[in-house]
């Protein structure tokens, strides 16, 4: 593939996902830009869209600064030549010319999918040398940008900043990125990108929930199903307790007894589902439609020719309960659903348009109150 340096996708994800970085020369070619730096900084003056601008010292590491986002019109205006950058976050959610760079990285697992950051920077502009817990492709759109890159660093930060800027950075590989070009990196490897010139980047990032996260997450669940809370028990004492007992191995059994089931080791089914609900979690608040969709009035259209399709930034995830059935997971939300609905969860989590074809016979009033909760909720749109 011309997307990975020639590679395959499969040799991509042996040999660098999650392992090396990769610098692929025209991964795009005849490139053009979706976006303008003028559409950028609109975007960045709208209530609601996340972006900042910071502005780079000329030397060392003081005279950093960070400025968050909305702006007015007019601060624009005012900003020097050199030496500063704009990044606006999940610019795939507002132009859909952006959201379309996704579909070459379809062979990587959607749900993973954080969002398109598009950066536009002056000559100097950079955030400094950093580190990304995430995975993440950055594409070169207009202009130049050097990029240098450490695998071996010393992880001292600069006080003080709203930004990770490493203190300490020695670069040990770098490349002149132009229009097209596309660098891969796996998290925690250190990068600084400076602009040469006037210039426009596309960063990718996939991230992954934390450990953490997932194991709270079936804690959690666990405890709701238990409804009201279990007490310690003691009801198996058989003899006085002289005042000033420490704890110890009597109160440890207890525990034990009464606990085995809740942290029994989860099964496939559940760690799965668990991983479906923070996977699945938003960091924007979707947009809802004026007027939902009911399902009698969507069955209608549906008929008609009406397709829905997931709304750009949606995040859609499914699994199957260990009954069986299908859950969904949507923007945050579960879905609990009949497993003769599993092609059409498969058919949403691929973001294909759904349309009258995807609605079995016998589960159709279960697909349609799905699709118009869905669609009330802002995960849908009309397609």
């Amino acid at each position: 593939m011309r997307l990975l340096g020639g590679l395959s996708a499969a040799s991509f994800l042996q040999r660098h996902w999650q392992k090396a970085p990769l610098f692929a020369r025209g991964a795009f070619p005849a490139w053009r830009d979706p976006v303008s730096p003028e559409e950028l900084a609109g975007l960045a003056c709208e209530a609601g869209v996340e972006s900042r601008l910071v502005t780079t010292p000329r030397r060392g590491h003081r005279g950093w600064r960070v400025e968050q986002g909305p702006f007015a019109a007019s601060r624009f205006r005012r900003l020097p030549d050199s030496r500063w950058t704009l990044l606006v976050q999940g610019v795939d959610e507002h132009v859909a010319a952006v959201e379309a760079l996704l579909a070459p990285f379809a062979f990587l697992p959607r749900w993973r999918l954080d969002d398109v950051m598009v950066s536009y920077a002056v000559p100097g502009g950079g955030v400094g040398p950093h580190t990304d817990s995430y995975d993440v492709f950055l594409l070169q759109g207009r202009g130049r940008r050097r990029w240098q890159i450490a695998e071996r660093f010393d992880p001292g930060q600069v006080p003080g900043i709203d930004l990770r800027v490493l203190k300490a950075f020695v670069p040990e590989r770098e490349w002149i990125a132009e229009p097209g070009d596309l660098l891969y990196l796996p998290p925690g490897v250190a990068h600084h990108g400076t602009a040469l010139e006037a210039c426009v980047t596309y960063s990718i990032g996939f991230r992954a929930p934390t450990l953490r996260d997932v194991a709270l997450d079936v804690a959690q669940a666990r405890l709701a199903a238990l409804g009201p809370a279990p007490l310690y028990s003691d009801r198996d004492l058989a003899a006085p307790v002289p005042a000033g007992t420490p704890l110890g191995a009597a109160e440890a059994r207890r525990l034990a007894r009464a606990l085995r089931s809740m942290f029994a080791p989860p099964g496939a089914a559940e760690w799965a589902a668990a991983l479906g609900r923070v996977a699945s979690e938003r960091k924007r608040e979707p947009e809802r439609p004026a007027r939902p969709l009911r399902p009698a009035s969507l069955d209608a259209a549906l008929r008609r020719g009406l397709q829905l399709a997931p709304a750009p930034g949606a995040r859609l995830a499914w699994s199957r309960a260990a009954n069986g059935s299908v859950l969904l997971h949507a923007d945050g939300e579960t879905h609990a659903l009949p497993a003769s609905l599993a092609p059409l969860a498969r058919a949403l989590c691929a973001r294909e348009p759904i349309g009258a074809r995807h609605l079995p016979r016998a589960s159709r009033p279960a697909a349609l109150r799905l699709l118009s909760t869905l669609h009330g909720a802002g995960t849908l749109t009309r397609s």
